[in-house]
C-alpha cells in the first residue's frame, strides 16, 4: 500500500530539521526496513508542511512495529521539539485519501 502523511514542523527549527535527516542514525535506518517501510521520503515546505510518502504491505503494522524498537523512542524523543503540537510525532501522522494514482 501507498502511505502519505503530513506533519508540522516549527518554522523557526527548519533548518535543523533539514540537517538532522541528512544524517539519520543507521540503525534507525535499518529499524525502518525492517518494520516493512519502503520507498520512504519526507517533503518538507517552507512555511513547516511536512508530507512523508512510504509504502509498506500495512501502515498501522508498520507504525506498530516501530514503536516496539528502542531506536524508535529515542529518535522520537529527540525530534519532538521540532513539531508542532504535543506528543510523538509517529502518534500525530495524518494520512491523507488517495484521489488519483497513475502507474
Amino acid at each position: 500500500m501507498r502511505v502519505c502523511f503530513t506533519l508540522r514542523v516549527r518554522p523557526d527549527r527548519l533548518d535543523e530539521y533539514r540537517a538532522r535527516h541528512r544524517e539519520v542514525w543507521p540503525e534507525m535506518r535499518a529499524a525502518l526496513s525492517d518494520a516493512g517501510w519502503r520507498n520512504y521520503s519526507l517533503f518538507l515546505a517552507g512555511d513547516g508542511l511536512l508530507i512523508g510518502y512510504l509504502e509498506c504491505d500495512d501502515f498501522d503494522a508498520a507504525l506498530a512495529e516501530m514503536a516496539r524498537t528502542e531506536v524508535n523512542a529515542r529518535w522520537q524523543d529527540e525530534m519532538a521539539e521540532f513539531f508542532v503540537g504535543d506528543g510523538n510525532a509517529d502518534e500525530r501522522m495524518t494520512p491523507l485519501d488517495e484521489v488519483f494514482h497513475l502507474d
